[in-house]
C-alpha cells in the first residue's frame, strides 16, 4: 500500500507546485532521517500557503487505496509533511518509531495536525493508538479534526470506549458527524443509551440536538429510545422530524415501524429515498442556541 499511496499524494503535490517547491520537497524525500524531519518542521516556511484540491479520478484513487480516507482541503504544507513521513524508511521498526514519536513529542499545533492525519498511512498502526487516542482528549479543535474526520485510523484501531469518547466529543463541539467514518458500522448500544441521556438534557435547556445524532440509533430502538422519536415527531422543526422518521424506518423494531406509519407524509418520503440521511448532513452547526 505505502508505495501507491505516496506516488498519488506526490502527483497531488505536483499538480500545483512550483518547480522550485517540487525540487526541494523531492530532495527531502530521499535525505537521511534527520534531514528529513527537519524539513518537516520547515515545510512552512519553503512551501505556498495555497490549499489541496485533487481531481474527481485523484480523489476516487485515493479513496481506493484508503477507504475514507481524504485530502481535500488540506494546505500544501499538510499535504508535504504527510508525504514526507510517508518517504521515511519503514524496514528497521525502532528506528522509525523514534523518529515518528520524536516528531509527535516536539510537534506544534500544525505539526501535530500532519501527524494525526497520517496516522493511516503509517507503518505499525498499533504503535500509535495511545497518541491517536490522546488526540481525543485534545482541547486544540484541529487536532481532533485530524483525528476525527476524514480519517479510517479510529474506526480500525479504536477501542468501544474509546470510539464513544471521540463520537461524543464531537457531537458536543458541533463537529460534522457525518465525516467520521464508520460512525453508523461503529454505532453500539451504550453510546446509544449516552446519546438519548444528552437528547434530554438538551431539550430540557431548550436546545437542539444535530439531527445526524439520531442516525446511531435504528439498530437499538427499544421502548425508552422510541419516546425519543415521538418527541422528534412532534417537534416542529422539520429536521428533527425527518430524522425519527429515517431512524424508524432503518429499524426491525416493530412499533418504531408502527409509529413511523401514523405519520404517512413522512414514511412516503422515506419509502421512496427522496429524504436519505445525506439530506442531513450539515457542516454549520450551532446546537448551544435556542432550537431553530
Amino acid at each position: 500500500m505505502y508505495e501507491p499511496i505516496k506516488s498519488l499524494l506526490w502527483e497531488i503535490l505536483t499538480t500545483h507546485l512550483t518547480s522550485a517547491e517540487s525540487e526541494w520537497l523531492e530532495q527531502q524525500g530521499v535525505a537521511h532521517p534527520l534531514e528529513l524531519m527537519t524539513a518537516f518542521v520547515a515545510a512552512p516556511r519553503i512551501l505556498s500557503k495555497r490549499f489541496v484540491q485533487p481531481s474527481p479520478e485523484q480523489a476516487a484513487e485515493l479513496d481506493n487505496l484508503i477507504e475514507g480516507f481524504s485530502v481535500d482541503g488540506w494546505s500544501f504544507v499538510r499535504l508535504s509533511r504527510v508525504w514526507l513521513l510517508s518517504c521515511l524508511d519503514t524496514s528497521n521498526k525502532e528506528e522509525y518509531c523514534r523518529h515518528i514519536e520524536t516528531l509527535f513529542d516536539t510537534a506544534e499545533m500544525n505539526e501535530l495536525v500532519a501527524l494525526y492525519s497520517a496516522l493511516p498511512l503509517l507503518a505499525y498502526p498499533e504503535q500509535w493508538l495511545f497518541r491517536a487516542t490522546d488526540a481525543v482528549r485534545s482541547n486544540m479543535g484541529v487536532v481532533y479534526e485530524a483525528i476525527a474526520l476524514r480519517n479510517p485510523y479510529p474506526y480500525h484501531h479504536f477501542s468501544e470506549l474509546a470510539w464513544n469518547q471521540l463520537v461524543l466529543k464531537g457531537i458536543f463541539n458541533d463537529k460534522p458527524l457525518h465525516l467520521i467514518y464508520g460512525l453508523e458500522e461503529r454505532s453500539n448500544e451504550k453510546l446509544v443509551l449516552t446519546l438519548s441521556d444528552f437528547a434530554h438534557e438538551r431539550w430540557a435547556a431548550g436546545r437542539w440536538v444535530a439531527p445526524q445524532v439520531w442516525r446511531l440509533t435504528s439498530k437499538f430502538l427499544n421502548e425508552t429510545l422510541l419516546e425519543d422519536m415521538k418527541h422528534l415527531f412532534q417537534s416542529d422543526v422539520e429536521y428533527d422530524q425527518q430524522a425519527a422518521a429515517l431512524a424508524c424506518y432503518h429499524s426491525n423494531y416493530e412499533p418504531a415501524l408502527q409509529l413511523l406509519a401514523s405519520y404517512p407524509h413522512l414514511e412516503k418520503v422515506v419509502n421512496t429515498h427522496h429524504i436519505t440521511w445525506t439530506n442531513l448532513e450539515f457542516s454549520d452547526l450551532n446546537t448551544y442556541v435556542s432550537k431553530p
